[in-house]
């Protein structure tokens, strides 16, 4: 069901001064249906192409019929209305010609929505178009059984969606390591054009579901430039890292390419820091994750690693011991102790070596970047959670499919 509708057509400035009967024309168009090019006349011919690999502006005009001179003179006309340079390849237009074979107008696809037609008989001119749009309510529930994509695009959800929800989970869901039966389920609003979803404008509420513990992430924006997504605590969707996994004394080597090894003594690269501290100081992870495995790895000793994101990995080497249930697949939650300083593999005494990887890439951990945290603002956290309740409720209690209907009155 459609809910709104965005303004169905507008039209931006005609070139400079040189606007002759411009204005009759946007009339005319104002006047229409939503075929934006329907003001022109039965007795011209419609062509529709796309711009080729070499194609400039001037080429294709003179290709429909227009002089070099003729060209150039469009071209300048409207150079404060559209840079023609700005063209590109793939993208379609339209031409109509009259009997005679003289290009009367041409208009370029920007993008999906949006579109500028040249007038191309003097006086010259040009405006922008955009056909309509229309913003629509959904709902999807969407089961894991082979992969997000696949599953999603068989529930007739948009590829966006996808997109969308790794961006709002990112610091709660590994999108890698999806199992069959997990669960989401969303309320979001799309936008359509010409039978197209065009963009997942909001995802209003999800919840995904995991091995019967559930992440819900609402929006509730606060108007304040900030985070507009939280979990149902009222706490941001996007969490910061802790400083350091574990009280220390010092920091006894730190990041670098070129360090010493203080046992071998070659030269090479030390992509963590090590902090020194007594055997067997409890370690925590900095940040809410998987474990993606936990054992010796040799020189590295006993090694616990964590995926926190699609981003963000960590991993903590020369442990003395696990902490008790930790092992791959291990969901673990922020300041969790995961293990106990030791000196296991090449080690010369106990310390924790602490590394960081953003994109798969070291970075130093002493200089990443940790999103903002900050909680809801207490005088909106009545209204909150009176939304969550109604969000939460009316989703877990639905047999339907379809919920955007019931679920609009929430908004």
């Amino acid at each position: 069901m459609v809910f709104s509708a965005v303004a169905a057509m507008s039209m931006l400035s005609a070139c400079g001064a040189k606007t002759g009967n411009m204005a009759e024309v946007e009339r005319e168009v104002r006047a229409v249906d939503d075929t934006p090019w329907s003001f022109i006349p039965d007795s011209l011919t419609v062509d529709e192409t796309k711009v080729r690999r070499g194609d400039f502006f001037s080429t294709i005009l003179m290709r429909n019929g227009m002089t070099a001179q003729e060209a150039y003179n469009l071209s300048e006309a409207c150079d404060t209305v559209f840079d023609v340079k700005s063209i590109r390849v793939g993208n379609a237009y339209r031409t109509w010609s009259a009997p005679s074979g003289r290009l009367e107008y041409l208009a370029y696809d920007i993008d999906r929505v949006k579109s500028v037609v040249f007038r191309c008989t003097p006086p010259y001119g040009a405006f922008f178009v955009e056909k309509p749009v229309l913003t629509r309510t959904k709902y999807a529930d969407v089961s894991i059984e082979t992969s997000l994509w696949n599953d999603m695009l068989a529930a007739d959800a948009p590829a966006q969606l996808i997109l969308t929800l790794s961006d709002i989970y990112a610091w709660t869901v590994d999108f890698f390591g999806l199992q069959k039966g997990d669960r989401f389920r969303v309320l979001y609003d799309e936008k359509v054009c010409g039978g197209q979803v065009i963009a997942v404008d909001t995802v209003r509420y999800a919840l995904f579901t995991s091995r019967s513990e559930e992440f819900p992430a609402i929006m509730f924006n606060q108007h304040d430039g900030g985070n507009i997504y939280w979990n149902e605590k009222g706490e941001s969707m996007r969490k910061a890292f802790l400083k350091a996994p574990l009280h220390y004394s010092r920091i006894s080597s730190g990041f670098s390419y070129a360090r010493r090894h203080p046992i071998t003594r070659r030269v090479q690269p030390h992509t963590g820091v090590d902090y020194a501290a007594p055997a067997g100081t409890p370690v925590v992870t900095i940040g809410d994750g998987v474990v993606t495995s936990a054992r010796n790895e040799g020189a590295g000793g006993n090694v616990i690693r964590i995926r926190h994101n699609s981003v963000y990995s960590t991993a903590y080497l020369h442990l003395s011991k696990y902490a008790a249930g930790i092992r791959a697949g291990k969901r673990v939650r922020q300041g969790e102790v995961i293990g106990y300083v030791g000196s296991t593999g090449r080690s010369t005494g106990p310390h924790l070596d602490f590394r960081v990887w953003k994109n798969g890439s070291p970075i130093n951990p002493l200089k990443m970047e940790s999103p903002p945290a900050e909680p809801l603002k207490e005088e909106n956290l009545e209204a909150f959670s009176s939304l969550v309740e109604k969000y939460h409720s009316r989703i877990i209690h639905s047999r339907t499919a379809d919920m955007a209907d019931e679920l609009w009155s929430v908004l």
